[in-house]
C-alpha cells in the first residue's frame, strides 16, 4: 500500500513530466483524495486535507456534525458516539476524525489516482485548445510517430501531448514518408473527439502553400503583401493571387525573390509542384486575364448575373489557356470564383466578331443615359433647376424631348427652351462618331489585330 510519502514523491514526478504548476497538482491531489473519501463514506462527506510538501506529510480528516439522531452517516455522528471521544461534545459540534492514509484501501487509492489523471488530462486538453485555436493556417513541425491505414500520426515537436494527424485526403500522394521522418504541415482545423481535441494537419490544402510563402516572404510576415486567393491541384499545380498594401512593393516580385529563390524554396518543399503567381485584381475581367497566365488573352467579357467570364484567345494560345486536361482554366476559374468559358479567336469571329457572346452592346445613348444633368457642361444652372423641378434629372429624361414638350414644362422660358434644344442637337451629332469608336478602343486594349489572322 503506498504511503503519503510515496504519493508526494509521485506528485513531484507529475509536476515535471506533465509541466504543471505544483500548486495545481496539490489541488488535484486534494480533489483525488476527496473523491476517495466519497467512495468510502458517501457523497455528502466533508473533509480537511493538509499537504506539507516541506515535511513530506499528508493529513486527512473527516468532519462530521454531532446530532441527537443520525440521518446521514457520511456527514453526521451521534451524540453518544461522539462522547466516547470527548464527554464535552454537544449537538451541533463538529467531530474531526483523522484517517490514516494507509487505511483508504486499494480501491480508494485507485479512485484518487483516476481523479488526478482525469484532471491532468482536462488541463492538457484546455492547454491544447488555448495553444492552437488561433494557429489555424500556421505551419506545424513534428515527427511521424505511426502510419495506420493511410493516416499519418504526428508527434508535434513543441507540444508532444497534443494528438495530431494528417488524414489520407490531406496528403500529397506523390510524397512517401516513413515512421520517424520529420515533417511539416499546416494546421487546418481542430476536431473534438471523446479523447479530447485532435489537430488535423494538411499538406494537400492550398493553406499549406500559403503558409510556406508566409515563411519565405518577409513582406508577408510584415503584412505588406498578402495572398488574396489560391487554387491548387495537389502535386501538380497551384495558382495564387497576391496583392500589396504598399504601391512601391511588387507583390509578385516579393514572392518570387531574387533569381526565384523564394518561390523555389516553396517548390522544393512541394516536391516540384508548379506554382503560378499572379497579381490580384478587384476587376473580374482583368483578374480573369491574369489568372489564365501563362496564356495571353485577347478579349474578355463578363456576365455578373451568372458570374461567368468569356475569354477569347488566339489559336496558338488556346491549348496553353486550357492546360493539360483542362487544368489551367479550371484553376483560373477556382482562383477568380467565376466560371470561365474559353473561345478561340476563330470561333469568336464566327459567332459575331466585335460584340460579346452574351448579348450585343447597348446603344451609345443608353451608355450615357443615366448621367445627371448637373454633371453636364453647357446647360445654365437656372435651366437645370427648372428641369429638375419638373422631375427631369438625368440625360435619359430629356434626350427625346421635342420643342413643344420643352415649352410645356412649368417655368420654362423661350430662351432656355432654345438653349436646351441646341444642346440636344449638338449632343446627338457628336455621339454619332463614338458609337462605332467604342468597340475599336476596346479592341486596341485586347489586341484584336491578331484575331483576323486566325480566319
Amino acid at each position: 500500500m503506498p504511503s503519503s510519502a510515496d504519493i508526494l514523491s509521485a506528485l513531484k514526478e507529475l509536476s515535471t513530466s506533465k509541466q504543471l504548476e505544483r500548486t495545481e497538482l496539490v489541488d488535484l491531489l486534494r480533489d483525488g483524495i476527496h473523491a476517495a473519501l466519497v467512495k468510502r463514506y458517501g457523497p455528502t462527506v466533508r473533509s480537511e486535507i493538509d499537504v506539507d510538501e516541506m515535511k513530506g506529510t499528508l493529513r486527512v480528516a473527516v468532519l462530521r456534525t454531532v446530532v441527537e439522531a443520525v440521518e446521514d452517516p457520511a456527514s453526521q455522528v451521534s451524540l453518544e458516539e461522539a462522547r466516547f471521544e470527548d464527554p464535552d461534545f454537544q449537538p451541533g459540534d463538529v467531530l474531526e476524525e483523522e484517517v490514516p492514509f494507509t487505511e483508504f484501501g486499494r480501491s480508494a487509492v485507485q479512485a484518487a489516482k483516476q481523479r488526478i489523471i482525469q484532471r491532468v488530462r482536462e488541463g492538457e486538453r484546455t492547454r491544447i485548445r488555448e495553444e492552437f485555436s488561433n494557429k489555424i493556417g500556421d505551419l506545424i513541425s513534428g515527427e511521424i510517430q505511426q502510419i495506420e491505414r493511410g493516416k499519418l500520426v504526428i508527434m508535434i515537436n513543441r507540444f508532444r501531448e497534443a494528438e495530431a494527424i494528417i488524414p489520407y485526403r490531406e496528403q500529397n500522394h506523390r510524397e512517401h514518408f516513413h515512421q520517424g521522418d520529420s515533417i511539416r504541415a499546416v494546421l487546418k482545423r481542430i476536431e473534438e473527439t471523446p479523447k479530447g481535441p485532435r489537430l488535423v494537419l494538411s499538406r494537400g490544402d492550398p493553406l499549406f502553400v500559403q503558409a510556406l510563402f508566409k515563411l519565405e516572404v518577409p513582406e508577408m510576415q510584415q503584412q505588406i503583401v498578402e495572398i488574396r486567393a489560391s487554387a491548387r491541384e495537389v502535386g501538380s499545380r497551384t495558382k495564387i493571387a497576391v496583392a500589396s498594401r504598399d504601391d512601391s512593393i511588387d507583390p509578385v516580385g516579393a514572392c518570387v525573390g531574387l533569381k526565384g529563390s523564394r518561390v523555389q524554396a516553396v517548390v522544393n518543399e512541394l516536391g516540384g509542384e508548379r506554382i503560378d503567381i499572379v497579381p490580384w485584381s478587384p476587376d473580374p475581367e482583368r483578374f480573369a486575364r491574369l489568372a489564365l497566365a501563362p496564356a495571353r488573352v485577347a478579349r474578355v467579357f463578363s456576365d455578373p448575373d451568372t458570374r461567368t467570364i468569356q475569354a477569347i484567345v488566339d489559336e496558338d494560345q488556346l491549348s496553353l489557356a486550357i492546360g493539360r486536361n483542362g487544368q489551367n482554366v479550371r484553376l483560373a476559374s477556382e482562383l477568380t470564383g467565376w466560371k470561365i468559358d474559353l473561345y478561340s479567336s476563330r470561333e469568336w469571329l464566327e459567332r459575331g466578331g466585335e460584340s460579346p457572346l452574351f448579348a450585343p452592346l447597348p446603344p451609345a445613348e443608353e451608355l450615357v443615359a443615366d448621367v445627371r444633368l448637373n454633371e453636364l457642361k453647357g446647360l445654365p444652372p437656372e435651366l437645370i433647376a427648372t428641369l429638375e423641378t419638373a422631375g427631369r434629372k438625368t440625360l435619359r429624361d430629356i434626350l427625346d424631348l421635342e420643342k413643344d414638350d420643352v415649352m410645356k414644362i412649368e417655368g420654362m422660358t423661350p430662351e432656355h427652351a432654345d438653349t436646351l434644344m441646341t444642346f440636344l442637337t449638338e449632343l446627338t451629332e457628336d455621339n454619332t462618331e463614338p458609337a462605332t469608336g467604342g468597340p475599336q478602343a476596346d479592341g486596341e486594349a485586347g489586341t484584336p489585330q491578331e484575331a483576323p489572322s486566325a480566319g
